[in-house]
């Protein structure tokens, strides 16, 4: 199955973060934990790159995904020039309190009321960036939903003399290359609900359960993982939580929109999707294509009409 989503107004909200790139200092990019690399949008890194911004990677809701893998992810993205990556929940008041901080640090010569630190929170819809915003300047500036893309639009909040952020929708990029990908993406509810059948989804996420943590899903619903495939785990869904059609047939379908409800909200368990090795493998047997999938999604074309406004690699002038 191959799960594309990308609403109209995500076009403008891209056109509009290559023209504001220009004017920022750091990129704050926020993945999910349990997916890091499949829920990073490839054009943030393309004009982020093109611009010589550093990026602040918050791994969030580390709190659900299983925290070995988060370490070894955090190993994978510090490795990486430009990068520093931690791993957070923003639902955490300590978490988010570092954040700033963190940030200065990239870029250590805005750190005045003349050259105040201007960030630029980016990110996939659904990731948790609105409830970022909200913690940081702690009153609800950001509309938060269960569904994904409830932002739609800039906003810039000063937080201090010192500190600006922009705020911008969530994005996703027009063609998700990897099946795989468009997977995990659903199953973590960061595409619309249109896009995507809920009980193939259910299944994906069932067999790496299996795979993966099956543990979890003989104490979550009492069912032992041998001998068992994704139905099977989709059935011992339903007869655990009586989902039953008349007659009395197993509601196979409600039975799977409660396995994906169980994991999105971290009832089943900390779980992640990927590792930076089971990534290298998706990229090998793709031949290295995945992850420069919007290299001809204009990035540079609508991007260089503000290049003259960046005063060096390092940092952004104006304001």
């Amino acid at each position: 199955m191959s799960i594309q989503w990308f609403p109209g107004h995500m076009t403008s909200a891209k056109k509009k973060a290559a023209e504001t790139m220009a004017n920022v200092d750091v990129v704050v990019e926020v993945v999910d934990a349990r997916l890091p690399e499949a829920s990073s949008n490839p054009m943030i890194h393309e004009l982020r790159n093109f611009r010589q911004r550093p990026c602040l990677k918050l791994l969030n809701k580390s709190d659900v995904a299983d925290p070995a893998v988060t370490q070894r992810w955090l190993a994978h993205f510090n490795a990486q020039r430009g990068v520093k990556a931690v791993a957070i929940s923003c639902k955490n008041p300590a978490d988010v309190a570092r954040i700033p901080k963190l940030a200065q640090a990239l870029a250590p010569h805005r750190n005045d009321a003349i050259k105040p630190l201007r960030l630029m929170i980016m990110g996939i819809p659904n990731v948790g960036k609105s409830t970022l915003l909200n913690a940081l300047v702690k009153r609800k500036v950001a509309a938060v939903g269960d569904q994904p893309a409830v932002t739609k639009s800039q906003q810039r909040l000063d937080l201090s003399s010192r500190l600006t952020i922009i705020d911008t929708p969530g994005m996703l990029w027009p063609k998700i290359e990897s099946p795989q990908d468009g997977l995990m993406l659903a199953a973590s509810h960061a595409v619309g609900v249109n896009a995507y059948f809920g009980d193939e989804v259910a299944l994906y996420l069932a067999n790496h359960l299996l795979l993966n943590y099956p543990q979890l899903l003989a104490a979550r619903y009492g069912c032992a993982a041998e001998g068992l495939d994704g139905v099977g785990v989709v059935e011992a869904v339903a007869k655990k939580r009586a989902c039953r059609l008349k007659g009395g047939e197993p509601d196979l379908e409600k039975a799977a929109q409660f396995l994906l409800t169980d994991y999105r909200t971290g009832v089943l368990g900390r779980i992640s999707l990927e590792t930076p090795e089971s990534r290298a493998a998706t990229l090998d047997k793709a031949g290295g294509n995945i992850d420069g999938q919007c290299q001809n999604s204009g990035v540079e074309q609508e991007g260089q009409g503000a290049m003259d406004q960046a005063d060096s690699p390092h940092g952004a002038t104006g304001e």
